[in-house]
């Protein structure tokens, strides 16, 4: 009996640690392996019967049992891997269900690795399949066809998939066999990446067939074979002129009849085939790229409005196969298609943002917000300077918006793909390239230049091509070493005398000197008002200049943003006399800010109810979203939930007790740290040996606290005002925690979101721990590195807590009741995310500008995932579409309406016409109110006299003929 239990245990043990997830060294070497194993990742070829039964390589499957498919199977690491890491190397699609290989539950990831996991196989000469590429009989090419074809006969039929992952499905059907396909553009800018490691001096080629690719391209590449014939090996030719071939298939002319023949393969032809019929009866060989152009964007669009109303999989699939084809002959001809004036410069970037839609980079309703913008310029002879630049605004919205529905499909794969193979960073890279948003960027640079031109905004960045996609997004200065960071920002340890350039910025980014972004994400979040407050030039730069300025990493340099957002980038040796003087010490000091104490009350040492509180008792009682969310009960008691306050005094009680090991209480401890800091300053320390002992000192603090005793009394004082306000016992309800300190909202430093919240805890224990997890939160190291650069006295920082009960908020944001970057003072700022918390950590939000009569989409959510709040404590998480908007009409109306309230009720002591930053959302289209706060802005960067000095001086009335050429 005891051996069987023992061996119970043992199987359990080893399953256990089977599915342990394994490390990213553990992955690299089991690629290594997989690399240089003559079998890859399988492990023996075998039969797989219709009866699931399995048979030798040389003993097939009986046509008595229903036959069945040969194929390898995988050898164990790799099957552990799917177990431990969800990670699907050397893909065999024929040995999948298509419930499972789709992986719907885990936001289509399986499907997703296979197309990754093509891209680096066409890049990386087979990357796992190196050698098992040749592994004769591991994946059979017609199995794996007929598979691909029943899976999206399958997929297709599903209405819902098709509306809300449109672009997905389509990029899906250009990677998975299932018609004798190929994706050919793949295979040419794989096959010209190849040769140009191989090549150096192939490297101008492989540049232009990426970013400009032409048909011309093809000449250049016979010509390079003609001329270095006697420098490149046999082998090289071989393949260069095997990619040839492939730009030869790429670049040939549409087949007008293979389209109509595919055409006649379609069981229903209902009216939505007109347009492509009548296409088809025009002369081929007299249509211009321009017509062409227009009609395919039309066709592709028309294919997507109306691929719904085809109601079987096999139809669709083929519709979908056309558009895809269609889509190969717009790239081409987009490039071909030259544009000489203002109006047909126009013309274009509304022809293409049609082709986005038709090809899935834009939703539909986003497409629908700006169409009209397009319409109105073109049906006009003339444009002030100011709707120009409007225009322009939009066009560049178009090409951004598109990119980041790319980076929303794939990025989180791609990321987790990084980790262990560094080159699978391209891969979005190269979905950018093979899509319209290339061509599209392309010609909204063009007119970026002019508009640049006639605008005198004109950006001086370190001399690199297409600067008219940089736009300054905070004004402000800054000097110190540049840090171009081409990946995941997240293992990057940054240093805040140094400018970084990120593709996104992490939410929880330390302070910086300067940054620029390829994705903003949102203006609210919490690391652009804070940005903003502290005067840290912020712009924003297309993936293109990111590129282009990662040859100056490492260098010094100067980067300023002025208040009409023109941007300057210069090397240190470039700075004029002026710019240097910005970077003397007295200059740098003015922004200093003493915290103040001498109303604080430490005397409460009971819990509160926040009903109790109104905004005098902000930074006395309690931080300021605790008192001002008192006001706001009182004057919106519907739309707050009750709340319960841990004043200041009660930290301050628990920061007298004797810290553990330094026969010193926690508060002396803490104030002995700043005071020796001033010690060593003026014995001549350095920065950064003054900030390294202050860091080392206060994370001994910090761990100290988490571990603090709370008094029995305060324990039970917690539990009975949680009975009597909220209505249930401790542990039965499940709260936020949310720190607040005084430091928060002080008229020239806003502290947005720099200490902790915790969301939706329940049991009695872990609120317990919580609150010590906040109370620690104020000195860790990127708070105290933040308030270090601001305040004068850190040391006097108190932390009480706001406890609020949970929302499970369908969508969630922020709000300024003022236009950021564009609009006017009586105008709204609106950011919103699905699910909890959304906004304010930097996630790609619906952007609105809400003005009283009109309401503009800025940007578009392009967060796929987000949380929820169950009453069981916790979060759960889920992944969304972009099919639709966040915001409805009825939740506009009702911000507006609360927007207006604040401005009446609420009385501020900075100015008569304060803006607020506002935290709320929407359950069941109720509005819930969680916070508010002045909404601080830098004044000081607002008004330097060197910002002013380079704000271009604009004449926006000034009229604009659209036939004027550019």
């Amino acid at each position: 009996m005891h051996k069987k239990i023992l061996l119970l245990i043992l199987f359990i043990s080893c399953s256990f640690l089977e599915a342990q997830e394994q490390s990213t060294n553990q992955i690299v070497n089991l690629i290594k392996q997989y690399k240089n194993d003559l079998r890859g990742p399988y492990k023996s070829i075998k039969w797989y019967c219709k009866d699931n039964t399995e048979r030798a390589p040389r003993d097939p499957c009986p046509d008595s049992i229903g036959g069945g498919i040969q194929h390898a199977s995988f050898k164990e690491s790799a099957l552990n891997l799917r177990e431990s890491n969800h990670l699907f190397f050397g893909e065999i699609l024929a040995a999948v269900s298509h419930k499972d290989f789709l992986d719907k539950t885990n936001n289509f990831s399986r499907l997703k690795q296979y197309q990754i996991g093509k891209y680096l196989g066409s890049i990386d000469d087979g990357w796992i399949l190196r050698k098992g590429q040749y592994y004769r009989g591991a994946i059979q090419s017609e199995d794996e066809e007929a598979w691909g074809k029943t899976f999206f006969e399958d997929v297709l039929n599903n209405n819902n998939l098709l509306e809300t992952n449109y672009y997905l499905i389509r990029q899906a059907i250009k990677d998975i066999p299932h018609n004798g396909d190929s994706n050919v553009a793949q295979l040419m800018r794989s096959q010209s990446k190849i040769l140009a490691d191989e090549i150096p001096s192939f490297m101008d080629i492989r540049i232009k067939i990426h970013g400009n690719p032409q048909h011309s391209d093809i000449s250049l590449v016979k010509n390079f074979i003609k001329e270095e014939a006697t420098k490149i090996t046999s082998k090289n030719k071989k393949d260069l002129n095997e990619l040839v071939a492939t730009m030869e298939k790429f670049y040939a002319p549409l087949n007008f009849a293979k389209i109509k023949k595919q055409l006649l393969e379609i069981n229903n032809q209902n009216n939505s085939l007109q347009e492509i019929n009548d296409f088809l009866k025009q002369d081929e060989k007299n249509i211009s790229p321009s017509e062409l152009v227009e009609k395919t964007s039309s066709i592709l669009t028309n294919i997507r409005y109306n691929i719904l109303s085809f109601k079987s999989g096999k139809d669709r699939l083929k519709l979908l196969d056309l558009s895809n084809e269609l889509e190969n002959i717009l790239l081409i001809e987009s490039q071909n298609w030259k544009t000489e004036t203002l109006h047909e410069s126009i013309n274009k970037i509304d022809v293409l943002t049609c082709a986005t839609v038709g090809t899935g980079l834009l939703e539909i309703w986003e497409y629908n917000t700006v169409k009209k913008i397009f319409d109105e310029t073109l049906s006009k002879e003339e444009i002030t300077i100011k709707n120009l630049n409007s225009v322009l605004s939009t066009a560049r919205s178009m090409v951004e918006w598109s990119a980041s529905l790319i980076k929303a499909n794939y990025q989180e794969n791609v990321n987790n793909y990084v980790t262990f193979e560094p080159i699978s960073y391209g891969f979005i890279d190269d979905r950018v390239r093979n899509s319209v948003a290339l061509s599209l960027g392309e010609t909204v640079s063009k007119l970026g230049t002019y508009v640049a031109n006639i605008s005198n905004i004109n950006n001086d960045v370190m001399s690199i091509n297409n600067q008219s996609s940089i736009r300054g997004l905070n004004p402000g200065f800054a000097y110190g070493e540049l840090v171009v960071v081409d990946g995941n920002p997240n293992d990057i340890e940054v240093n805040t005398n140094k400018i970084y350039i990120f593709q996104k910025p992490p939410s929880d980014l330390k302070p910086v000197a300067g940054i620029m972004t390829v994705s903003e994400g949102n203006l609210v979040s919490h690391v652009q008002l804070l940005a903003r407050n502290l005067g840290i030039p912020n712009a924003a730069l297309s993936n293109e200049n990111l590129k282009s300025l990662s040859k100056f990493n490492g260098q010094k340099v100067f980067y300023a943003v002025s208040n009409k957002g023109n941007v300057i980038l210069k090397s240190e040796l470039s700075m004029t006399s002026e710019e240097k003087n910005l970077f003397s010490k007295r200059e740098r000091s003015n922004n200093m800010i003493e915290v103040p104490v001498n109303q604080i009350r430490l005397d409460v040492t009971k819990v509160v109810n926040m009903k109790d509180v109104d905004a005098n008792d902000s930074g006395k009682l309690c931080g300021p979203k605790a008192a001002n969310l008192g006001e706001l009960k009182k004057l919106f008691p519907k739309q707050v939930v009750e709340g319960l306050i841990i004043p200041f005094g009660i930290f301050k009680m628990h920061m007298n007790k004797e810290m553990p090991n330094e026969n010193k209480s926690y508060w002396q401890y803490l104030n002995d740290t700043f005071a020796k800091a001033k010690i060593l300053k003026n014995k001549g320390g350095t920065e950064n040996e003054i900030e390294e002992y202050q860091l080392k000192s206060l994370e001994k603090l910090h761990k100290a606290i988490l571990n603090i005793s709370l008094n029995d009394d305060f324990i039970n004082d917690l539990r009975s005002n949680f009975k009597s306000v909220f209505g249930n016992s401790i542990g039965y309800i499940p709260v936020f925690l949310r720190s607040d300190t005084n430091m928060e909202d002080l008229k020239e430093f806003t502290g947005a979101g720099l200490n902790l919240t915790l969301f939706n805890i329940l049991e009695e224990q872990k609120i317990i721990e919580g609150i010590k997890r906040v109370w620690a939160s104020a000195y860790t190291e990127r708070s105290f590195k933040w308030r270090q650069k601001y305040l004068l006295n850190p040391e006097n920082v108190y932390p009480s807590i706001l406890i609020i009960p949970s929302v499970d908020v369908d969508y969630s944001g922020v709000m300024i009741t003022k236009g950021i970057n564009a609009g006017n003072e009586s105008d709204l700022t609106v950011a919103f995310s699905r699910g909890a918390g959304g906004a304010v950590d930097g996630q790609s939000a619906e952007t609105r500008l809400i003005t009283p009569n009109s309401n503009i989409l800025l940007a578009p959510a392009r967060q796929p995932d987000y949380i929820r709040l169950p009453t069981s404590g916790g979060t759960k998480s889920y992944t969304t579409s972009f099919n639709k908007p966040i915001l409805n009409d009825y939740n506009i109306q009702d911000i507006r309406k609360l927007a207006s309230e604040i401005r009446k009720k609420i009385k501020s002591e900075y100015s008569n016409n304060q803006a607020y930053d506002v935290e709320f959302g929407f359950k069941n289209n109720k509005l819930w109110l969680f916070q508010i706060r002045p909404f601080v802005e830098n004044k000081q960067a607002k008004s330097s006299d060197y910002l002013n000095s380079i704000s271009p001086k604009i004449d926006t009335n000034k009229t604009i003929e659209l036939s004027q050429k550019i």
